[in-house]
């Protein structure tokens, strides 16, 4: 390496978006709350040793919008979520159309592209430089690749060498770009098998482990917020003669067919569905007013007798076996309504789970197939519940 490229290595100060803000550009396969791990950071050391190597004024790393990520790679937009030099402070945050300039041109061939003499070249697109009162003169950008999929570019400005970038600076960086993706995809692995730890294997809802530990943090929620929490306890009726009729990968595909008839029927902002252990399921629903939670147990109880399980070959169940009637009963307690504001959070979680609980046996005991609030009984236009066999 020259020497005079050695010379003017230093450490320089990187800007990155916040931990919140980069939550978004990790949203891409996988998806759960951080590990307790800075991207940021990672962003910015990667960003500081390219520049060492690669002596420049400049440099940035922008990502695009997984959540907005449009199949017509043209119609996106790359965000700045990392930058350094004397404008960092002004691009961090910023986006631009994922088909205009240098780093556009990387991001829709995936091919690297460097620049000697930018405002004699075709790519170049002068309207970040008029944005930020700078001048680019040299520039050089490599695609940053997550699998095979092209998701940002890294991108270095003015080098710090008469001649601007080379062919040897290209490859070097791809190094770089490379770091960037695993300082990614190592987030995201950790998050994946963080998620995996709080999920029911078999019906992809939250686990009875998590619910516990989540339960409390909604209720401390509703509290902040003086918001009401419902607890729903749906308990399918009968369940064992499912088992003993049809077997148990029947058994297992019709609880798989109920979580995905919850995930589908329950869309309140902020629900937490859970499987609480066999045919148990459990559902918090933040911020519903009782009636409107009463009125969504019937839907599910409706649904759940008028669905046919196990319709089609499953993942579980290789043939068809066509259930109906299965039925379910539902209990439900309020925060507001069943746990005096002064309890603890551990004791208001156990009180609501307990009378959920109760009101879901009350259910059962009354007929089966319906809806119960605790300490009171919600008539439903169900009559007595079929046999849960019968097809």
């Amino acid at each position: 390496m020259p020497e005079s490229d050695a010379q003017t290595r230093a450490t320089v100060d990187v800007r990155t978006l916040g931990t919140e803000e980069l939550e978004a550009f990790l949203q891409r396969r996988r998806a759960s709350p951080i590990l307790e791990m800075s991207l940021a950071a990672n962003l910015a050391a990667v960003l500081s040793k390219a520049n060492e190597f690669v002596p420049s004024a400049a440099g940035s790393i922008l990502l695009d919008d997984p959540r907005e990520k449009l199949p017509e790679r043209a119609e996106n937009f790359l965000t700045f979520v990392a930058a350094f030099g004397t404008k960092a402070d002004l691009l961090v945050g910023q986006s631009i159309p994922a088909a205009k300039g240098v780093a556009g041109h990387v991001y829709m061939t995936g091919e690297p592209y460097h620049t000697s003499n930018s405002s004699q070249d075709r790519f170049f697109f002068g309207g970040v430089d008029a944005a930020t009162d700078f001048s680019t003169r040299s520039l050089v950008a490599i695609p940053v690749r997550i699998g095979h999929d092209v998701c940002g570019v890294l991108e270095l400005v003015n080098r710090q060498h008469a001649d601007g970038f080379s062919e040897s600076d290209r490859n070097l960086l791809h190094i770089f770009a490379g770091y960037i993706a695993i300082a990614i995809e190592n987030i995201l692995d950790g998050r994946q098998a963080q998620e995996i730890a709080r999920r029911d294997n078999l019906t992809g809802l939250f686990n009875d482990r998590y619910l516990h530990e989540a339960l409390e943090r909604a209720i401390a929620v509703a509290r902040e917020q003086r918001s009401d929490l419902a607890l729903l306890f749906l308990d399918l009726d009968f369940f064992k003669r499912v088992n003993d009729r049809h077997g148990h990968l029947t058994g297992s595909q019709v609880l798989r067919d109920v979580g995905r008839l919850l995930r589908q029927r329950v869309t309140v902002p902020g629900a937490m569905l859970a499987r609480y252990g066999g045919d148990e399921f459990v559902l918090a629903l933040p911020g519903l007013p009782l009636g409107e939670v009463v009125a969504l147990a019937e839907g599910l109880r409706e649904a759940v007798v008028t669905t046919t399980f196990a319709a089609v070959p499953g993942e579980i169940q290789p043939e068809a076996v066509r259930l109906r009637g299965i039925t379910a009963s539902i209990g439900i307690a309020t925060l507001r309504r069943h746990v005096p504001p002064e309890v603890d959070l551990q004791s208001a979680k156990s009180t609501l789970l307990r009378l959920a609980d109760v009101a879901m046996y009350v259910a059962k005991e009354t007929g089966r197939n319906r809806v119960a609030v605790a300490a009171e009984f919600v008539p439903t236009r169900a009559e007595a519940a079929p046999h849960p066999h019968a097809r």
